[in-house]
């Protein structure tokens, strides 16, 4: 079944977020990947495959196919957790690329191509634009593994963080001048931190 809570988006990097897809965002644990509705839902609210384009892979897909595929992508976000937490902190070398075996073969799977198009809201300019072919239900795989690879060529792992509430799970790019950002986000977080160290000072006196 799909999730009740809307998914978090926080962590300023898609594929952080997708590491993010499972969270306690109160008090109770949520996986937005619990199964196969929920990955459908997910991948829509990150707006990393259209919208028709899930509807028509539901409509098609054999019975418990994309339960097994929202099987799929929680064992890859579970492996790419691993990686995140062993490097952040400090940026990636050329040696760790013997550790990105699984994500470079399920890269290699794309039917990515570029196609000319006309430009939205003006059909005289015409732009690249970049496509795929979802020839089946484990395509929807695809850009989240291009969200993974652009976390691992596109950021600087130095400031790739774990939010620092003392229950919190989530990770986050930070991208904040002087990279101070400690929280998955004030309203979350943050504000709970302060409450904290309020109801701290005030005990005090």
């Amino acid at each position: 079944m799909t999730q009740p809570v809307p998914a978090l988006f926080l962590a300023d990097s898609p594929g952080l977020d997708f590491l993010n897809s499972v969270a306690t965002p109160v008090d109770t644990p949520v996986d937005w990947l619990n199964d196969g509705e929920g990955l459908l839902d997910w991948l829509q609210q990150a707006q990393l495959v259209p919208g028709d384009t899930i509807g028509s892979i539901r409509a098609h897909a054999l019975p418990g196919e994309i339960d097994r595929l929202a099987d799929q992508a929680r064992t890859l976000r579970e492996w790419f957790r691993g990686f995140v937490r062993t490097h952040m902190g400090h940026a990636l070398e050329a040696a760790d690329l013997s550790e990105l075996g699984p994500l470079n073969q399920l890269l290699k799977r794309d039917e990515a191509y570029d196609e000319i198009v006309a430009g939205d809201g003006d059909a005289s300019v015409l732009r690249l634009v970049r496509m795929r072919r979802w020839q089946s239900p484990e395509a929807l795989l695809l850009p989240i593994a291009e969200s993974l690879a652009q976390v691992i060529t596109q950021e600087d792992f130095s400031f790739v963080k774990a939010c620092e509430g003392p229950t919190c799970t989530l990770l986050f790019a930070d991208h904040t001048r002087g990279h101070a950002r400690k929280w998955c986000s004030m309203s979350l977080c943050g504000n709970r931190a302060k409450q904290a160290a309020h109801r701290k000072r005030a005990a005090g006196h």
